[in-house]
């Protein structure tokens, strides 16, 4: 695998794109901080709207982020493809993340192929070790145009 390869997707260009595209995103105030053809990393601020009780995170936000990572890892192999789309998604959650601390995750992917994109995601709260969850995502990739 060639390492060198350069992401087909900036991080400016993502952003315009679920702004324009992918309102949740903006709802959940997910942010995705850098994009490389190997791995994505994405930031899910902690704040009062993806709390919930018991003094931990939904998760709905955190599969979000996770989803929204993946996507970002898959336009950064594939190009700006927008309906390329989750087909399976399976999260573990490990542990309850640590109270009033962002979530960061990291996509990479495990394998790539002409119609479906496999990869997993690891989701830790900032500064912590310890995944929180573990999430493994399949993304159909549609037919190029005319096939």
């Amino acid at each position: 695998m060639n390492r060198a390869r350069e992401p087909r997707v900036t991080v400016a260009e993502f952003a315009a794109l679920t702004r324009e595209k992918l309102p949740i995103v903006g709802q959940f105030d997910i942010r995705v901080e850098s994009i490389e053809a190997e791995r994505v990393v994405a930031r899910l601020p902690s704040g009062d709207n993806v709390h919930r009780p018991g003094g931990t995170v939904t998760g709905p936000a955190l599969l979000a982020l996770a989803d929204v990572a993946m996507y970002a890892l898959v336009l950064a192999r594939i190009g700006p493809v927008e309906l390329a789309v989750t087909t399976s998604l399976n999260a573990n959650f490990l542990r309850r993340p640590l109270l009033g601390a962002d979530i960061v995750a990291e996509a990479r992917m495990l394998k790539l192929g002409k119609r479906l994109a496999v990869g997993e995601v690891t989701l830790n709260s900032d500064g912590d070790a310890e995944p929180v969850a573990h999430v493994t995502l399949t993304y159909s990739i549609p037919p190029p145009d005319g096939a």
